[in-house]
């Protein structure tokens, strides 16, 4: 699977502009500022209907526009059946975005996130390590909701009802008041999806950690040891007893305490938090495994490999680890790949390893050349 025709309007800092890319590797090159970045993020919402930087849509519209455009062609081949999807998304502002393939619009955004699995790697990766669970938690979700439409579902049913659950402990707090049967009529709706996405965080780490691994043993040259654990309150006890033994803390702080919302993914390296310890260096090879172990879990579970977007990864790298990458680059079983760099130099020492298609393309103030 991979993007053979990019078009954006009035998406960030672009006007108008068409992109004919290559199947192997695109390079964007240019100063900051200049809508590298922009571009891939125009991929990743084609992709997951969303920023990767996390903006509402009406950030996204560029200065003066009422409304962005996004429309993108994909290519895909299974055994010798050949097949293309022509996708648009589309928002006006004020209204609701509305994505379409090949001229039928989808109702439900959970029917269309996996089609096309996509995975970015960016400087502000590093919220993965240095901020809260929360972070974290987003990557999973990110993984799995590509992976399992029901885990999506699931996702957006629990997260439902604990907004609900959490608006009734505040209500009970300030009117100083308590119904124990309106607040179990919610609580005996969350087990089910509960249960659900603990199971499937629980798979996906056990498929994930060994990758995870090996892939940052390939990029250090396997100078240090990491780990990514899953941390759970449902490890040890299922949604039901949490809630009864944390109500009188819920009913205190006005908010649920335990559940799937409270799961981290804990990080390790050489048996020490990653975040107290590592250098920068470490930590930039840190991410980059990460992210790429997501990639492969999503190219098992997919079937086909996933776009992979690399934003500025090769600064704070050392001439060593970025050869480690571009090695890795070349000789899995990636697919296609869009790099952005602000040094052509670099980048064309990079394509000059590589064997396959590739395409270089200038960027300067939302113009592509």
């Amino acid at each position: 699977m991979y993007l053979s025709r990019l078009k954006l309007t009035n998406f960030k800092n672009y006007e108008s502009q068409t992109l004919d890319l290559s199947p192997r590797l695109n390079c964007f090159t240019g100063l900051n500022g200049m809508g590298k970045t922009n571009a891939l993020d125009a991929v990743h919402f084609l992709c997951l209907c969303k920023s990767h930087t996390g903006l509402n849509d009406k950030h996204l519209v560029r200065h003066g526009a009422t409304f962005f455009r996004l429309e993108g062609r994909f290519a895909q081949q299974q055994g010798n059946d050949a097949s293309q999807s022509d996708i648009v998304a589309k928002y006006p502002v004020g209204q609701r975005k509305e994505i379409e393939r090949n001229g039928v619009s989808f109702t439900r955004l959970t029917d269309y996130i996996g089609l096309f699995p996509v995975v970015m790697i960016a400087p502000d990766d590093v919220a993965l390590v240095q901020d809260g669970s929360e972070d974290r938690r987003r990557f999973l979700d990110a993984t799995l909701s590509q992976i399992s439409p029901n885990y999506l579902q699931n996702l957006l049913t629990y997260n439902a009802l604990l907004k609900q659950r959490n608006a009734l402990l505040k209500k009970f707090f300030e009117e100083k008041t308590f119904d124990a049967a309106l607040l179990e009529s919610i609580d005996r709706q969350m087990p089910a999806p509960a249960q659900m996405l603990h199971e499937q965080r629980s798979h996906f780490i056990a498929t994930f950690q060994p990758l995870f691994k090996d892939f940052y043993a390939a990029i250090s040259a396997d100078r240090e040891q990491v780990d990514a654990r899953y941390e759970s309150d449902m490890t040890e006890r299922d949604l039901n007893a949490l809630f009864r033994s944390h109500l009188d803390k819920d009913r205190l702080l006005q908010r649920s305490t335990v559940g799937p919302h409270r799961d981290d993914l804990a990080l390790f390296m050489d048996g020490q938090p990653v975040k107290r310890f590592a250098s920068q260096g470490q930590l930039k090879s840190f991410l980059l495994a990460l992210r790429l172990a997501q990639y492969e879990v999503l190219r098992r579970e997919k079937g086909f490999a996933p776009i992979l977007l690399l934003d500025d990864i090769f600064d704070k790298l050392d001439e060593r680890r970025v050869r480690q990458l571009v090695g890795l680059l070349i000789e899995r079983e990636f697919g296609q790949i869009f790099i952005t760099d602000t040094q052509r130099s670099r980048v064309e020492a990079i394509v000059s390893s590589f064997t396959g298609d590739y395409k270089i393309f200038e960027i300067e103030n939302g113009v592509v050349d």
